[in-house]
């Protein structure tokens, strides 16, 4: 019982009606694919999903790729997970995971420097400018927590402001994205005052690489 890879590169749900009488339980599954595979399309993925889904499973995807930040999702792909998974429990599992997929810190990395202030747990933030074709600081960030369930927070902070210019950082609502996945109500004040602060820090640093442009 299962999926299979059909010919044509789709996903097909093998005995999905036994699948669904026969289950016990109903844990999370994450369907991992790779972005450079050239026989299933990445898209196919969501075949997959579905049928899953309809098997009474909660199926949440990863997608893959070879650079040292590509196990990264995306901010879309994190929204659709999040609708798929009802339980908050659920989500708290999800979260932990993405916070899994963070490129490790150097020792070097995890210096004063780089901690944020305000955060209950220990929170490092590094990040790297470089110039796009049309001369604008693009911002690329990593980082790290002592904590699992901040180092999820960190994970989606990363897919939303990661890879982009300065001006769209400053031009992104992070607090009104996490209130829309739930997090204002399911956050303790605490986390939630470390969370904004972790906003802060990536949008000095997006200030400071527009002051400097």
């Amino acid at each position: 019982k299962g999926t299979a890879v059909a010919p044509d590169g789709n996903f097909v749900l093998l005995a999905g009606d036994r699948l669904q009488a026969e289950a016990r339980s109903h844990p999370p599954v994450l369907l991992i694919h790779g972005d450079a595979d050239p026989v299933v399309p990445f898209e196919a993925l969501r075949v997959a999903q579905a049928g899953l889904a309809s098997a009474g499973l909660l199926p949440y995807i990863q997608r893959t790729g070879t650079g040292p930040t590509d196990l990264m999702s995306t901010i879309a792909e994190i929204n659709d997970n999040f609708e798929l998974l009802d339980e908050w429990d659920d989500r708290y599992r999800y979260v932990i995971e993405l916070g899994r997929t963070l490129a490790p810190l150097s020792e070097a990395e995890h210096s004063d420097a780089n901690k944020v202030q305000g955060c209950t747990s220990q929170v490092w933030l590094t990040n790297h400018v470089e110039r796009n074709a049309a001369n604008e600081p693009v911002l690329t960030f990593r980082g790290d927590s002592d904590a699992h369930i901040v180092r999820g927070l960190i994970a989606i902070l990363l897919a939303l402001y990661s890879g982009h210019t300065a001006k769209e950082i400053l031009d992104i609502d992070a607090m009104a994205v996490f209130e829309r996945l739930g997090f204002r109500e399911h956050l303790t004040p605490q986390r939630s005052n470390g969370l904004r602060s972790m906003v802060e820090r990536v949008r000095a640093h997006a200030g400071q690489a527009l002051a400097t442009a």
